[in-house]
């Protein structure tokens, strides 16, 4: 070598033998997740995509099978009852927002930015309507100001059977969900804005115009599309007590329970999916114009005692909370007395499911095995289809078609979907034709109906982890699977089991997405709610609705005391 010259590097090949393990093991690994994400995405067509699919077609088709074209649109909109359901839906779903949205502000701001005692108690207290279907407080509100109910008198000689009662129940059942949106808007602040209002002399309603609206503008936004897409499309509450003010939700029911009319069952059908996917698109668009609130110098804020607001606080979330709990409160009281108005001694006869008209504890027994089902396959699927999207090594259409089917779901309202499921499954040439009025396709409706927030959920907790994990994994030759089975598993734990207490929780509440496809071996207790306040029997149809609660609270109460044991020494890597 010449003095002065740098040494050259000579990159020798590696024997043939030693570089072809390496190549099969990621070639192999490669093919494993392509296959698997591959799979995902027919799971997702299949119980997404495809009854969706026959549910447009069916909006095109005359009573004989044939095209007739945009004939079945034109009589909806020939038809005056139809188009008054439209405004009442808008109507009902535009004021249910703006009150959900605005008392979900008031009660976040109140946990968030004031000292109020006991705050984690009225938290929970909020998240109660979470764990009932929507039928439960409709029932309630017919206890409380129906006909004979003991506050009638609060309503001034209105009735509640209307656009009252609806956005009552509405607001009711919605309330947790905006909370949770507002809440995480309001939890993260930057103390120095506050700090530098304070000394401009900015009064408390002045700082909260010009700092905390601002800041909170995409939660807002968020939980006004969040509430204003549950509300139009769901079918208890107004089905309930909606009386002769029709929605469209209850249309689509009438159509196809009543009238058997399924073409047109279909048109209100997209005619339903078209203001969820706006509320959709907007809500895209107006997250992706999000800005981090809190930079790497932020001062984490940390609200100071006043005692003006903090007894203001308080008692807006007194009253909040005592309207939650007393309609929860009046659900379990008309279901444990013996004939309401006249007999109020509790006992326990309205629980005699099986001498009731609409249902029987098979019902209840058949919740629980459809949301244990929902629960176990659900997080199976969501969490592996979640980890091979954010896994897989290029193949960027397919990865890019599975998180769009993913997401789809989330405007899709429940109703429609069961709607498209009906068209879909019930042809006999469908190979698939066999899951029609089986536990199995309540399942994979279930998970389908409720995909989107438990795959955000996952893929949320993969992204914390390190690509490194994957790559030391394929240098040591350790197959993909171990890798995801002895770190990937474990680490995203919490955010596992957070899936399966989800989808549990809800498949137990759900009404819209199952009413068109249970049969008699298989109806549900949420079902069995709506046909025994049909049938008359509304004092057994507030109990089931109290067991369906029940149900949940328990499985809620036991996820979290039986996880936080177990997640103290799987997780016990998170702590220095």
């Amino acid at each position: 070598m010449a003095s002065g010259s740098s040494p050259i590097a000579v990159a020798l090949p590696l024997p043939a033998a030693a570089a072809r393990p390496i190549r099969q093991a990621l070639s192999r690994d490669d093919l494993v997740m392509r296959t698997g994400l591959v799979l995902v995405a027919a799971w997702l067509a299949l119980s997404v995509l495809l009854p969706l699919w026959a549910l447009f077609e069916k909006a095109f088709e005359g009573p004989d099978g044939g095209f007739v074209g945009l004939a079945n649109f034109a009589a909806y909109a020939a038809t005056p009852a139809l188009g008054t359901s439209l405004w009442n839906s808008v109507l009902v779903a535009s004021l249910s927002t703006v009150i959900c949205v605005a008392l979900a502000f008031g009660y976040a701001y109140a946990l968030t930015r004031t000292s109020i005692p006991a705050k984690g108690l009225f938290g929970a207290i909020a998240a109660i309507p979470i764990l009932a279907p929507s039928l439960l407080p409709a029932i309630a509100l017919v206890y409380l100001f129906g006909n004979q109910g003991f506050a009638r008198w609060a309503l001034f000689g209105q009735s509640i059977y209307g656009p009252i009662g609806i956005v009552i129940g509405e607001v009711f059942w919605t309330f947790p969900h905006a909370l949770i949106i507002v809440t995480t808007a309001l939890a993260t602040a930057d103390a120095r804005l506050y700090e530098a209002a304070a000394s401009l002399k900015a009064s408390r309603a002045r700082i909260v115009w010009t700092v905390t609206l601002p800041g909170a503008r995409y939660g807002l936004v968020s939980a006004t599309f969040v509430v204003f897409t549950l509300v139009i499309t769901d079918f208890g509450v107004p089905k309930v007590i909606g009386g002769s003010f029709n929605v469209l939700a209850v249309d689509v029911y009438k159509q196809v329970v009543g009238q058997q009319n399924f073409q047109m069952g279909a048109v209100v059908g997209l005619v339903l999916l078209v203001p969820a996917l706006l509320s959709f698109v907007v809500d895209r668009l107006v997250q992706r114009r999000q800005a981090a609130l809190l930079s790497a110098r932020a001062v984490p804020y940390e609200p100071k005692p006043d005692p003006l607001v903090d007894r203001l606080a308080l008692g807006f979330c007194l009253l909040v909370a005592a309207a939650i709990l007393v309609i929860l409160g009046t659900a379990i009281f008309a279901s444990l007395a013996t004939f309401w108005p006249y007999n109020l001694t509790p006992s326990l006869k309205n629980y005699d499911f099986d001498n009731m008209d609409g249902g029987g504890w098979e019902s209840y027994w058949n919740s629980l095995e459809m949301a244990s089902l929902t629960a176990l396959f659900g997080t199976a699927i969501v969490f592996g289809g979640a980890w091979l999207v954010e896994k897989t090594r290029r193949f960027e259409a397919v990865r890019g078609l599975v998180q769009l089917l993913a997401l789809l779901p989330l405007a899709i309202p429940g109703l429609v979907m069961g709607l498209g499921y009906i068209f879909f499954f019930v042809e006999p040439a469908n190979p698939f034709h066999f899951l029609y009025g089986s536990m199995a396709i309540l399942v994979i409706c279930t998970i389908a109906h409720f995909y989107s927030v438990a795959h955000l959920t996952a893929v949320t907790a993969l992204k914390q982890l390190d690509p490194e994990f994957e790559s030391v994994s394929a240098s040591l030759k350790v197959p993909i699977w171990r890798t995801f089975f002895k770190v990937t598993v474990p680490v995203c734990l919490p955010a596992i089991l957070d899936v399966a207490a989800y989808l549990f929780v809800n498949a137990m509440t759900t009404v819209s997405a199952v009413v068109f496809l249970y049969s008699p071996r298989t109806q549900l207790a949420s079902i069995a709610v709506l046909n025994m306040d049909d049938a008359g029997d509304i004092a057994p149809a507030a109990a089931m609705a109290v067991m369906i609660f029940l149900t949940s609270a328990l499985v809620r109460t036991l996820y979290g005391l039986l996880t936080r044991g177990f997640l103290a020494r799987t997780q016990a890597w998170r702590r220095r």
